[in-house]
């Protein structure tokens, strides 16, 4: 940590603060066509899809259960023991919406739902209708494995970000109702339960719905859940012996495995690797990060520190997915980067950007913004197909269809988009993400405003007395030309940080033409423009695109003597709907010249990368031998055609390879 990031540090609650969102208006060519088709197509495709109108997809019930526990129908509780939580991503997913694209429709049904939702409470404020219909007196008893707190938590999400959408109390009221139980329930004090959550989520969730009313039981709270993780005797091991070492789940999980996959190993603090459910550490992060902000504890930040530097420097794959093993869905060991039996849910890399993004809001430095457009621009969006009817849970960097189907190691590797889940995560939490995508692209720090993203669009934002407009104009991450324009009343003395991201090896700024040198206003990965700016001032931004060729540290065994290819944010892939099948065959020579041209016609509009390279010939003379010491491999000349990792398996079912043998 570098001399300012040590100063900045000392006061760890002076944070940046979040636009908020009904003050950012994106229009921008890249990503406007993803939020409309959130708003327009995913939600109410999921508003079926949640209420079993989906044909061809797996059955959620998901509003069936709340409509029994309201006592609205008879029937059993169906789906996962966290079924609950699809309702509530869903109903974060349209408050996010709400904020910027008010929709009486969309409103009225989210208002049908919250009465479902307030007539399935319970008079003590429980709400979780497996419990409620399934294990009535079996409340509390298996944290580990059954969801209760992670369902809270996302329902409190849900609530808080309608609440800020609408104004309406009623939802704010029903998670307070529950969160007052749950504080009454757990706690250090005697007669409460001396616990936590399997899945951290209600750690974050209670810290938003502090900021939002301001009632510090529920910070406190979320402190509470995060210091008694990995606490002795281990809680979770307690309440197996309690209930006679029964599990919910068929076959359990190995108890000393266990720990490392429910980060209770260790006490958070002294946490400095990631270790077991990707998804359940990045959470668990976001809530750390939330709680040493606001209470200015240095000692957890220093955790998030340790945290963040495993997973980014050891642990994260080339397109922003993290997990590296379905066993669990977890983590495995540094440099452990399979590319075929990868897990990288979708879920993981969506809690990555958010897990960037407190840490960017803690400490303003690029390699936090890089990380979490990196899991944007890749694996975020790419788990979801061009018609929003599609979503993948797993993204892989290497398929072939075949295997998928034949070698029961890659089963959970899909070569197309499913078009639903029985445990149906990832879908809403890509839509909720969406929704909220302008609450990332700036931040504000007193007089200074950071440009994180570089997304089109205008903000309205508050800059110590004075209100400011950012204007944001661009073809990112096609073009490498941002244009900027500050609109003001009068002038206003502010610093602009735009971020240089880490792909760039050469960046130009000029302010109403006048060239600035960005070496001598550079700190932390962003070019501090400082002044007096008027209205109408003028900032253009160039960020040198160059085709890379990224290597993989040798001690990544997969991708030893191979190459990924990243133009900008974009990480490239080869299909076979381009290159033919067979993809393992191909290398790219090492002198290959690599061109980018825009084709307007494929994908909905793309920037693709050609290249001659080298494949394989004569496979021919193999005939029926398998091994042989006299066949020499000959090559052909080829031409190959590299697409945005986000945009693959959108053209049918075919191969696909990220890295590239090169020689």
């Amino acid at each position: 940590m570098d001399k300012d990031s040590l100063e900045f540090s000392k006061d760890l609650r002076k944070i940046s603060k979040e636009i908020p969102l009904n003050n950012i208006k994106i229009n921008d060519e890249f990503w406007s066509k993803y939020i409309k088709l959130a708003m327009e197509v995913v939600i109410p495709y999921q508003w079926e899809a949640i209420n079993d109108r989906i044909e061809d997809a797996e059955p959620s019930h998901a509003i069936k259960n709340f409509r029994i526990a309201a006592g609205l129908e008879t029937g059993e509780f169906h789906g996962m023991v966290f079924q609950d939580s699809d309702v509530s991503k869903w109903l974060e997913a349209v408050g996010f919406s709400l904020q910027t694209h008010p929709d009486s429709e969309l409103e009225k049904n989210a208002d049908e739902v919250i009465d479902i939702l307030e007539l399935a409470q319970r008079s003590d404020g429980y709400l979780n209708t497996y419990f409620i219909l399934k294990e009535p007196d079996n409340r509390w008893t298996n944290l580990a494995e059954c969801h209760e707190l992670y369902c809270a938590g996302h329902f409190f999400e849900a609530a808080v970000a309608y609440y800020n959408a609408t104004n309406k109390r009623k939802v704010l009221d029903i998670a307070c109702k529950f969160a007052d139980y749950i504080d009454a329930t757990f706690g250090p004090e005697e007669g409460k339960i001396h616990g936590y959550d399997g899945h951290p989520e209600v750690e974050l969730a209670l810290f938003k719905l502090y900021k939002v009313t301001e009632n510090e039981k529920y910070l406190k709270l979320s402190k509470y859940f995060l210091d008694e993780r990995g606490a002795k005797p281990d809680f979770f091991d307690m309440q197996w012996e309690k209930r006679g070492r029964k599990d919910f789940w068929q076959g359990g999980i190995n108890r000393e495995w266990g720990k490392k996959y429910y980060q209770t190993h260790l006490p958070i603090r002294k946490q400095s690797a990631a270790e077991g459910h990707a998804v359940r550490v990045v959470y668990m992060c976001m809530g750390m990060a939330d709680v040493a902000a606001e209470t200015g504890d240095s000692e957890l930040f220093k955790a998030c520190e340790n945290l963040w530097k495993n997973i980014v420097s050891k642990r994260m794959y080339i397109t922003g997915g993290i997990g590296s093993t379905s066993i669990g869905e977890s983590f495995t060991f540094d440099y452990d980067l399979p590319n075929d039996t990868v897990y990288a849910e979708t879920c993981a890399s969506i809690g990555l950007a958010f897990f960037a993004h407190r840490m960017l809001m803690i400490e303003p430095r690029s390699e936090y913004a890089d990380v979490m457009e990196r899991a944007l621009y890749n694996t975020i969006i790419g788990g979801m197909s061009q018609d929003g009817k599609g979503f993948f849970y797993v993204n892989p960097l290497e398929v072939r269809p075949e295997a998928c189907e034949k070698n029961p190691t890659k089963h959970h590797v899909k070569p197309v988009r499913q078009k639903w889940f029985t445990c149906a995560c990832c879908p809403p939490n890509i839509t909720r993400t969406l929704t909220s995508l302008g609450r990332y692209i700036y931040t504000v720090n007193d007089d200074i405003v950071y440009a994180n993203l570089y997304i089109g669009g205008k903000a309205d934002i508050n800059v110590g007395n004075n209100e400011i407009r950012i204007i944001q104009e661009t073809e990112y991450p096609w073009e490498e030309k941002v244009l900027i324009k500050v609109g003001t009343k009068e002038k206003t003395k502010f610093t602009l940080a735009l971020r240089i991201p880490g792909w760039c090896g050469k960046a130009e700024v000029k302010v109403n033409s006048e060239v600035i040198n960005i070496e001598e206003i550079k700190l932390n990965g962003y070019a501090m423009v400082n002044r007096e700016w008027r209205d109408g001032d003028k900032v253009e931004l160039i960020l040198k695109m160059p085709i890379l060729r990224m290597k993989a540290n040798p001690l990544v065994s997969a991708d030893i003597g191979k190459v990924a290819i990243q133009r900008g944010p974009l990480v490239y892939c080869l299909e076979e709907a381009d290159n033919g099948p067979n993809l393992h065959e191909i290398y790219l020579p090492k002198e290959a010249e690599l061109e980018a041209c825009f084709e307007a016609d494929l994908l909905g509009g793309i920037m693709v990368l050609k290249a001659e390279a080298k494949r394989i010939s004569n496979n021919s003379k193999w005939k029926d031998q398998l091994y042989s010491s006299k066949i020499k491999e000959e090559y052909d000349s080829i031409n190959i055609k590299f697409v945005p990792y986000y945009s693959w398996a959108n053209r049918g079912t075919g191969e696909m390879i990220v890295w590239v043998r090169e020689k």
